[in-house]
């Protein structure tokens, strides 16, 4: 599981030594409480998380069972529910949760075509034979990639709303992948790219990734806008 693997490895790596000095005047000046509240509040932060991913919210369960669950599972507690009343609204809420997100993807799917349909009417914006859509915002003059390539870009990644959702260009830091590696969209648009180029793509969801979205940040059915900039291929 996720979570015990982290606080496993953050273990690990305290008991090595690991921790910056920093880092240490920080927690020190904190006081261990703080300590631990930090801890306790991050571990359920990831869980949380995780529920998100898998299409759940608040409303779904009552939080106060949730944490009632954790606590006798941390205490060694025997279940307090009979297993086939747990697996059988697990069921339902499996159910509810596939229905939502059937209705979300059909949703996005719609507001996705709506706003590709739009874009391509916008000057400076190709259009590919798959659906494929860019825009050229700087011409480089080096070398095209082939599906065997590795490169190294910095892009930012976008949902229709605006809102980002990746970005190397924030983290100061290029990425380095295989052209194969990547979403459709980007694989396609990478290999009609040349060292230098800065473009900005619309990738739709069947370019991207899908019916199934990508964690809790790309939902089923979303189309992408990235701005990706080539800096080098090997």
């Amino acid at each position: 599981m996720r979570l015990v693997t982290l606080v496993i490895l953050a273990f690990a790596f305290l008991c090595q030594g690991g921790l910056s000095q920093e880092a240490t005047q920080i927690l020190n000046l904190s006081g261990g409480k703080a300590i631990k509240d930090a801890a306790a509040y991050g571990i359920g932060h990831d869980i949380g998380s995780n529920l998100a991913q898998g299409g759940l919210s608040a409303e779904d369960f009552s939080t106060d069972d949730l944490l009632a669950g954790i606590l006798d599972a941390l205490n060694g507690k025997d279940l307090a529910v009979q297993p086939q009343q747990i697996q059988s609204a697990m069921e339902l809420l499996g159910q509810k949760v596939q229905k939502r997100m059937a209705a979300k993807a059909e949703n996005n799917l719609a507001a996705s075509k709506k706003y590709l349909e739009q874009n391509k009417q916008r000057q400076g914006v190709a259009s590919t034979d798959s659906g494929l859509q860019y825009e050229v915002l700087k011409s480089g003059n080096g070398a095209s990639p082939t599906l065997q390539s590795t490169v190294t870009v910095h892009y930012e990644g976008k949902l229709i709303s605006g809102k980002i959702f990746d970005s190397s260009m924030q983290r100061g830091t290029p990425a380095t992948f295989g052209v194969s590696q990547v979403i459709p969209g980007w694989t396609e648009a990478l290999l009609r790219m040349k060292v230098g180029d800065k473009w900005k793509l619309f990738i739709p969801p069947e370019l991207g990734y899908g019916p199934n979205g990508a964690g809790g940040d790309i939902g089923p059915n979303e189309a992408l806008v990235f701005e990706v900039e080539l800096i080098e291929v090997k």
